[in-house]
């Protein structure tokens, strides 16, 4: 199917949300890959918190990996944009500041294409850092799904499954899983007792 925006000359800002296992990353790579058989320029920044997989690569949970530029704050982009980019990808964005709307905007002002994956809801529910603004701001939205563990339905939620409350708790495999509404509980963890020889935490 055709782009949606394929008709547009100028920048633009699409936005990949979703809960955790849902392929946010997954398409994030896979738009990318496309900008490659367009012969199009294009960089990717993630922030220096996630580092589950790789240090200096966007990695999906299936493995599929591509080269990113780590940064500590949204404004450390600029000093390694180069001047030929047509595309920024940037993942998991709702761990950058507020800031990052201005950023996009200057981006998109200038005639790039803006992608950017990342949570719509933390662990309880709310909508997570910047990326309400982000979606608000977004010419084209794409809303992934992930698959209840509970029930197999369409999952919209992840679940916190250790006893932890810090906001940012960064982890996969035995610390979160999807969810639908229905089976979500924010408050499951704090009801879980620890085991006593917890297994390792496979690295995300």
């Amino acid at each position: 199917m055709e782009h949606p925006l394929n008709s547009i000359r100028h920048g633009y800002l699409e936005v990949i949300c979703g809960c955790m296992y849902s392929g946010k990353t997954e398409e994030l790579i896979r738009q990318l890959r496309r900008c490659e058989y367009a012969r199009q320029n294009y960089q990717v920044f993630k922030p220096v918190v996630d580092d589950r997989y790789s240090e200096d690569e966007v990695c999906s949970h299936n493995q599929d990996s591509i080269s990113a530029q780590v940064i500590e704050d949204i404004y450390d982009l600029y000093r390694h944009l180069r001047h030929d980019t047509q595309v920024v990808g940037i993942d998991e964005a709702q761990f950058f500041s507020d800031d990052i709307l201005e950023v996009v905007n200057k981006l998109v002002k200038n005639g790039r294409r803006v992608i950017i994956a990342g949570l719509d809801t933390d662990w309880k529910g709310r909508p997570f850092g910047p990326m309400p603004n982000l979606l608000a701001c977004a010419d084209l939205i794409h809303k992934q799904y992930a698959i209840c563990m509970v029930c197999g339905e369409a999952a919209t939620r992840t679940q916190r499954l250790v006893n932890e409350d810090k906001d940012i708790l960064v982890g996969s495999f035995r610390v979160y899983e999807a969810r639908c509404r229905r089976h979500f509980d924010p408050d499951l963890s704090f009801l879980q007792k620890p085991p006593k020889n917890p297994p390792p935490l496979r690295p995300v």
